[in-house]
């Protein structure tokens, strides 16, 4: 039987996972055997400049701290997996789709987004949404086009009341 520090210790890193669960807006689970630890480490770099984190936890504790906020993905968790905890929603899953599609080693293989479990299809369309720059920049297109048309349509307008005096 495990020693009272053991189980004191394991429950700690059970507390750890619920406060992170609960401070994330994004969470996905991925496996990564195979790759390199310096890229593990080019990842977490990545991912640190989101404010977002790479943390490797044993299945058994990751599956206790998602069953004490009523999560199941236990089906996802065999083998090594690591956890990415997002503060954001797109960016980590952007990031991650993107790292994995550049290491064939790195596979998504679910996650939770804003408290519910998100399948690989839902990850996938996440990830091809435009930044949020790319959307002021088509929103701001958009914009522009409507007035073009606009001073397109008066000018001609001010051609034609020219014209007929």
């Amino acid at each position: 039987m495990a020693s009272a520090k053991i189980l004191e210790e394991k429950q700690n890193i059970v507390d750890e996972i619920v406060d992170k669960l609960d401070s994330s807006k994004s969470i996905l689970v991925f496996s990564y055997q195979g790759s390199t630890v310096e890229k593990i480490s080019e990842l977490r770099k990545q991912l640190k400049q989101d404010d977002s984190e790479v943390k490797i936890y044993k299945n058994r504790l990751l599956k206790r701290a998602l069953s004490n906020k009523n999560i199941d993905i236990d089906s996802y968790l065999k083998g090594p997996n690591a956890v990415v905890f997002g503060k954001e929603i797109l960016e980590p899953i952007k990031i991650l789709t993107k790292f994995a599609k550049e290491n064939e080693n790195v596979k998504i293989l679910t996650g939770i987004i804003d408290g519910e479990v998100a399948t690989l299809d839902v990850i996938k369309e996440y990830a091809s949404i435009p930044s949020m720059e790319g959307l002021l920049t088509m929103l701001a297109g958009g914009m522009i086009e409507h007035v073009k048309n606009l001073s397109i349509g008066l000018n001609l307008y001010a051609e034609k009341l020219g014209e007929n005096k």
